[in-house]
């Protein structure tokens, strides 16, 4: 895994492919938004405006307002790894959000989603 190329990808790039994403699934862009606020602190405006700064991973989790405490309770695999084993912490919430963006996909119940 070329970790360099990743974290220097634009979200902005990414995030109209997770909107398909849950769209295709029958689930909203808003409750993309929910989980991608539980995950990084980002309000709709927030997110928003890296979006259109087009910042790259990196810089899209160094600035968010604060990861959700319950990140640890993010468990599985994605992309062939298991999310709670990733050694590299910026890697590991990427993956996170790919994991939280996955579930909202197959339809699971945003109650679980959230962690709650």
């Amino acid at each position: 895994m070329n970790n360099a190329r990743v974290f220097k990808m634009p979200f902005a790039g990414v995030y109209p492919h997770y909107v398909t994403k849950v769209e295709k699934k029958g689930r909203t862009k808003e409750e993309l938004h929910t989980v991608l606020e539980w995950l990084t602190g980002y309000t709709e405006p927030m997110l928003q405006q890296q979006i259109t700064q087009k910042v790259d991973f990196e810089t899209f989790f160094a600035q968010a307002p604060q990861l959700n405490p319950n990140v640890s309770q993010i468990t599985g695999v994605i992309c062939g790894y298991r999310v709670e084993e990733i050694e590299d912490p910026l890697m590991q919430k990427i993956r996170y959000m790919d994991k939280l963006v996955d579930e909202l996909a197959k339809g699971r119940a945003m109650d679980k989603i959230l962690r709650k």
